[in-house]
């Protein structure tokens, strides 16, 4: 299942060099993967489960600057699973031209909040995050 996400660049996202900060776009792909899972997943399993999400890597690649006005696109869709991790890949790209700017690959897991363990990504795990329930030998 792939989402999209738009955010509209503001004066608050430039640093000094009057284009969005490298950071800000963390904030921007942690917004879209809330709305990608509000839309497709079942948060209410995770919570009544106890379940979290964690990041635990994000590969991102900067392409092109984003200036103030720019109406950002981000594209996010789950990429491979493992046996306790999985990759969501995001694409972050000019609303009117297609251009991209940048793209990240979001490696996490799903933990216990009680324990803080990493759980395995089984069929009743993957279906709470939206995801096919057949298992993926690319996965991490």
């Amino acid at each position: 299942m792939s989402h999209l996400t738009q955010i509209r660049v503001r004066g608050y996202h430039l640093d000094l060099y009057g284009h969005v900060n490298n950071a800000r776009y963390l904030e921007f792909l942690e917004e879209a993967r809330w709305a990608w899972f509000e839309s497709g997943g079942d948060v209410n399993r995770f919570q009544d489960r106890g379940w979290g999400f964690a990041a635990v890597n994000i590969n991102i690649s900067y392409r092109r600057p984003a200036l103030l006005g720019e109406v950002l696109e981000i594209r996010t869709s789950l990429g491979r699973f493992g046996r306790k991790s999985g990759v969501i890949r995001q694409d972050v790209v000019l609303a009117d031209s297609g251009q991209r700017v940048a793209d990240a690959d979001v490696t996490f897991c799903i933990i216990d909040l009680a324990s803080g363990r990493a759980l395995a990504l089984d069929d009743e795990l993957r279906v709470a995050l939206g995801a096919q329930t057949e298992a993926d030998d690319g996965g991490v």
